[in-house]
């Protein structure tokens, strides 16, 4: 459905360094620094990339904004959560764990990134 997802970052090495940590535990590979000094995760489905905003203002979270990415299991989940508090990454709504809700169970952790942003991974259990 998507083709990349960008968000903006306010110091890319430590952004790098948080997601490198993250996705690493998903099995994929570390980011690539542009020539513009952006940092792209590129996959065969799609590309993430960070930014500092172009307007030169600060990166800001979006309220009610979240970006998820998909797991393998939930050992997996457990892996990134702590991956991400080890590297620079704080915890946000409850602890890893099942949510039930419109007939699904889901394990879901939630991070927010070094600049804000709010960040899930998932896997369906049902």
């Amino acid at each position: 459905m998507f083709s990349h997802v960008m968000l903006g970052a306010n110091n890319i090495d430590e952004s790098k360094a948080f997601y490198d940590a993250i996705l690493a535990t998903l099995g994929y590979e570390s980011g690539v620094i542009d020539e513009k000094g952006r940092c792209f995760y590129f996959t065969k489905t799609g590309i993430f990339g960070l930014s500092k905003p172009i307007d030169g203002k600060p990166a800001t979270h979006g309220n009610g904004s979240t970006l998820g990415f998909s797991a393998e299991s939930p050992e997996q989940i457990d892996n990134w959560h702590a991956a991400g508090l080890a590297n620079g990454g704080t915890n946000c709504e409850e602890a890893p764990g099942i949510r039930t809700g419109s007939g699904r169970s889901l394990y879901l952790a939630y991070l927010r990134d070094p600049s804000g942003n709010k960040i899930c991974a998932l896997k369906r259990v049902d």
